[in-house]
């Protein structure tokens, strides 16, 4: 590690909707930035706002191939994350996650850096426990359509373990429930972007089941908080460490909401529900709260709206 405050720090899927906002809060505390991103789902729209500054680098880099860099700090967020995308090629999504998580924690341990896994909520599958706490194993279905996701996020967490245990690498894992805000992609399949562009657009809003499955919904301010708290947190404290809102809202609830706030005079239409597709997703933010004093602050209305704004721009640019 460098002396002083400032940190060379390396997120991957830099250029994504979760990752180009963590680079604009690490600038922020004057830390120097490698963005790197292959461009699937991430794109240089997300960032070019940062290209200028001079202490941000893009990367252009897939990291199921090795990279070398000298950084203090690594946060890897790339893997395709909604079931559009990474559906789309299911055995790079499995790479991604895997091959990606072997070539990253390498890098830590050259370096002797430390680490943070993007990991996910969907290791829990389609839970038999509600809330989820992290001591709950999970119900995944290894051999459905949404498995190379799931269980490839479950074994990069198999791997981040067994290197802090085998070379007693400083790792960091957080567990993300559903999040939403500003830069998500309009094409992503996601419910929240979904049911914008629909009402936007003037089309039904396309609700899965009859629409009592409930989410929580994160907004994306309130998630990086937990990232940055959860970086930053003691030695020795690894997680996994569930990082989400625990207020839950029905699918059907949402679809009123995102209505109500576009004024949109779309109709909701109701398909069957897809494989695999849980009943109900919600954390036990127990311990976030004790160990990072974080809890989400944003209230749902007040998230929504930026993010309709967000997307009412992207129209107007014709980006969306």
């Amino acid at each position: 590690m460098k002396s002083g405050l400032k940190k060379t720090v390396l997120v991957t899927g830099g250029a994504g909707f979760l990752g180009s906002h963590l680079c604009d809060r690490l600038l922020d505390e004057g830390h120097e930035v490698l963005c790197v991103d292959n461009y699937f789902t991430g794109t240089k729209h997300n960032i070019r706002h940062m290209l200028d500054h001079p202490f941000f680098e893009p990367i252009r880099h897939d990291i199921t191939f090795p990279l070398y860099l000298e950084v203090d700090e690594i946060y890897n967020l790339a893997c395709p994350a909604s079931p559009v995308h990474y559906q789309f090629d299911p055995v790079q999504t499995t790479k991604t996650s895997v091959h990606g998580s072997i070539n990253m924690l390498g890098l830590a341990k050259r370096v002797k850096a430390k680490i943070f896994q993007a990991s996910t909520s969907e290791v829990y599958g389609d839970p038999e426990v509600h809330p989820q706490k992290e001591t709950y194993w999970g119900r995944v279905n290894p051999r459905g359509i949404r498995s190379c996701y799931d269980e490839g996020k479950r074994c990069a967490e198999t791997l981040f373990f067994d290197y802090h245990r085998q070379h007693d690498l400083d790792i960091k894992v957080a567990r993300i429930f559903n999040t939403y805000g500003p830069r998500m992609n309009p094409g992503d399949g996601r419910v929240v972007s979904n049911f914008i562009m629909q009402a936007l657009r003037g089309e039904p809003l396309t609700v899965y089941g009859d629409g009592t499955q409930t989410r929580s919904f994160c907004y994306v301010d309130d998630l990086i908080e937990g990232f940055i708290r959860l970086m930053n947190s003691e030695d020795g404290f690894t997680g996994p460490v569930n990082l989400g809102n625990p207020t839950e809202m029905t699918i059907k609830e949402l679809a009123e909401t995102i209505l109500d706030i576009t004024g949109s005079d779309s109709e909701i239409a109701y398909e069957p529900l897809p494989e695999d597709d849980p009943q109900r997703r919600r954390p036990d933010i127990t311990l976030a709260k004790d160990t990072l004093g974080w809890e989400p602050e944003v209230d749902s209305r007040e998230g929504l709206t930026a993010t309709v704004e967000y997307f009412e721009h992207l129209m107007k640019e014709g980006l969306a």
